[in-house]
């Protein structure tokens, strides 16, 4: 059976930075972003685990295509940290560490409170934005819904990525997606062990926190959200767990 090749995913809903009558903006894709995307969804959906080696051409041969594109994918998956090149010892995902985990979560907080303060002392917390926000949401709900964690952890980027543009901060919005890959690897592995609907209030609380244009209930909804919530979530535990399962599925398939 051919290896089934990587499908773009779908337009998230916060992707419309200006949009005009309705239309989203068109983003061209390269097969260099679609084996990108392809290597988070299998990360995010636990198929990959962090600390795992990636064989170039065990990866060009899964996702049906060349090494080439799959050679350019890791170069920019290396220069954002999600995979480190060590000398005779190959490319392996970075493993998942307590630093890790708690040096994302500063970047975060700093970043997405900066951004929902100026965006709600600029006013852009309006019925536009919260509009945006719902629709976020609802895509959190309908992903809930199908059990699809790395659709789910897509939502969860889409609502994330929103907050900080509505900053109006090009600067901010660039750090910001300098660390989107991470956080979509960590939004998908808490999906596959902390209950959906759980995330999906923890998102409704955040943005009608946002509404109200407080901005100190907002930096204070926010650090819940991103710092307390995610301590809460043992991901060492989970990769560990799924690694555990993997080799005994490996040990039964064996003759």
């Amino acid at each position: 059976m051919a290896n089934p090749r990587p499908r773009t995913p779908p337009a998230s809903p916060a992707d419309d930075e200006t949009p005009v009558e309705g239309w989203l903006p068109l983003k061209p894709r390269t097969l260099v972003d679609m084996v990108i995307e392809a290597l988070i969804a299998g990360v995010a959906r636990g198929l990959i685990l962090p600390g795992d080696r990636v064989v170039e051409t065990e990866l060009a041969q899964r996702l049906g295509v060349s090494r080439v594109p799959v050679r350019e994918a890791l170069r920019v998956l290396e220069s954002q940290g999600l995979v480190i090149n060590e000398p005779y010892k190959g490319i392996r995902l970075m493993p998942v560490s307590q630093k890790r985990i708690d040096d994302l979560i500063e970047a975060r907080v700093a970043l997405e409170t900066t951004a929902a303060i100026r965006a709600i002392r600029e006013g852009r917390n309006g019925e536009r934005e919260i509009a945006i926000l719902t629709r976020c949401i609802a895509e959190l709900e309908a992903t809930r819904q199908r059990n699809d964690s790395y659709a789910f952890a897509n939502a969860d980027t889409a609502f994330h990525r929103a907050l900080c543009r509505f900053s109006g901060n090009d600067v901010l919005c660039g750090l910001w997606e300098g660390l989107a890959r991470q956080a979509t690897i960590f939004f998908g592995l808490s999906a596959l062990i902390k209950p959906m609907t759980e995330i999906v209030e923890e998102h409704r609380i955040l943005m009608e926190v946002f509404r109200t244009g407080d901005v100190e209930a907002t930096a204070q909804a926010l650090k819940e959200h991103i710092d307390e919530q995610t301590h809460r979530v043992d991901f060492e535990g989970i990769v560990a767990e799924r690694r555990a399962a993997r080799s005994r599925s490996t040990e039964t398939t064996q003759p």
